[in-house]
């Protein structure tokens, strides 16, 4: 193995464990935050998840400066100002982020404008985010989006119809809570979509152009854990084991990915949901073996790798032949948690892959895929994964 030079940038402080959402306050005043405002979700108050992450933070000197709870799904970027003039009048020592990976971003975003000011799309791209922003502590409360320690933020822009893509070493949250009992609650379905999302980081980490030794270490352990318990937190949700693990594969895949980018799989999710608002795990699980196999005939020996963490026990095999058996774990993976495994079932139109392949050949993702992917090899993995 030869490396010229890497660079691994991994600075959130991530603290995992049931009932850690108990001492909230104790853990935020270590930080030498004491006024709080809290980015979550309609849904975080009514289930009671707010709630306790309030009586958490009671357990330390920590002052609510304010709740902003319509972050919402593919959170646009409406809602982000809406959320950072809120955040501005509550002026905050701290921002805490309570919920999904929309929420998440909502909150970075957010943190952009409430920090730096001007307009959200002045940050639009990569490096444009040159200053820190107020400190952000994320409790996620799906494993999938690895949001809480990423450098990324994906916010919709409606008029666009596009996913809007802000990449900083500022972004990156200073703290992370993974909390299990905040996931036990999850839908099935959602359980699996997020876990495929995470699984789709890990993967596509792995194979990036920009990949390297620390990163793959990392997305390899996630696809080892993933592939072991996505099943078990799907099937028996309030399995604490099987909801940490998880948590805890979906934030190394998110480290991993945040340093390698990931590749034309998410490039094609994101057109998917900017122009027909397909759910984006959904999208990366019915996408995810179409890209393998895409890729295969330059990063065989890479997809070899993913078929032994995936659990493929055969001797004697080509590389490409355990990459075949990478797919096909992905697939049985995705029939195992009850995934529609076809865009067809989305509800996304035939005619409107064309316009999804040339969105995706100018998503940032894409430069990194192992494989050059112009519009029309993108159309063709489309409309592989359309029947």
């Amino acid at each position: 193995m030869e490396t010229n030079f890497l660079e691994f940038f991994a600075p959130t402080r991530v603290l995992a464990g049931a009932g850690l959402v108990e001492s909230l306050g104790q853990e935020v005043s270590r930080l030498g935050w004491s006024r709080c405002f809290i980015v979550t979700d309609s849904f975080m108050r009514e289930s009671g998840q707010l709630e306790r992450v309030l009586a958490g933070l009671r357990s330390g000197p920590v002052e609510v400066a304010g709740i902003f709870d319509e972050a919402v799904p593919d959170s646009e970027v409406s809602i982000v100002e809406r959320c950072a003039k809120r955040a501005g009048e509550a002026s905050p020592d701290c921002i805490l982020a309570l919920g999904g990976g929309s929420v998440i971003d909502t909150a970075k975003a957010a943190n952009i404008l409430l920090t730096l000011g001007g307009e959200l799309l002045d940050y639009e791209g990569f490096g444009l985010i040159d200053s820190p922003l107020t400190p952000l502590l994320a409790i996620p409360t799906t494993a999938g989006s690895g949001s809480e320690v990423t450098q990324f933020a994906v916010i919709k822009h409606q008029a666009r119809q596009a996913k809007l893509s802000f990449f900083s070493p500022y972004l990156v949250p200073s703290a992370a809570v993974l909390d299990p009992e905040m996931t036990v609650s999850l839908p099935p379905s959602l359980t699996a979509t997020t876990g495929m999302d995470a699984l789709t980081h890990a993967i596509e980490a792995h194979l990036s152009t920009s990949a390297n030794p620390i990163a793959s270490g990392l997305a390899l352990q996630a696809v080892r854990l993933i592939f072991t318990y996505l099943p078990r937190a799907v099937h028996e949700g309030y399995d604490p084991g099987a909801r940490q693990a998880m948590l805890l594969a979906a934030s190394m895949a998110g480290m991993a990915f945040s340093s390698t980018m990931v590749g034309v799989v998410h490039a094609a999710a994101h057109a998917c949901g900017g122009l027909y608002g397909v759910p984006h795990g959904l999208a990366n699980a019915i996408l995810l073996p179409h890209g393998m196999l895409y890729n295969l005939q330059v990063a065989a020996a890479k997809l070899a790798d993913i078929a032994h963490a995936a659990g493929t026990r055969e001797t004697g095999l080509s590389h490409e032949e355990y990459g075949r058996k990478a797919v096909a774990a992905v697939e049985q993976l995705c029939a195992q948690c009850g995934l529609q495994q076809r865009l067809k079932d989305t509800g996304l139109p035939r005619d409107g892959l064309a316009a999804v392949a040339e969105l995706a050949a100018v998503d940032g993702a894409v430069f990194t895929n192992p494989r050059p992917a112009e519009a029309d090899d993108i159309l063709k993995l489309l409309e592989d994964a359309y029947e």
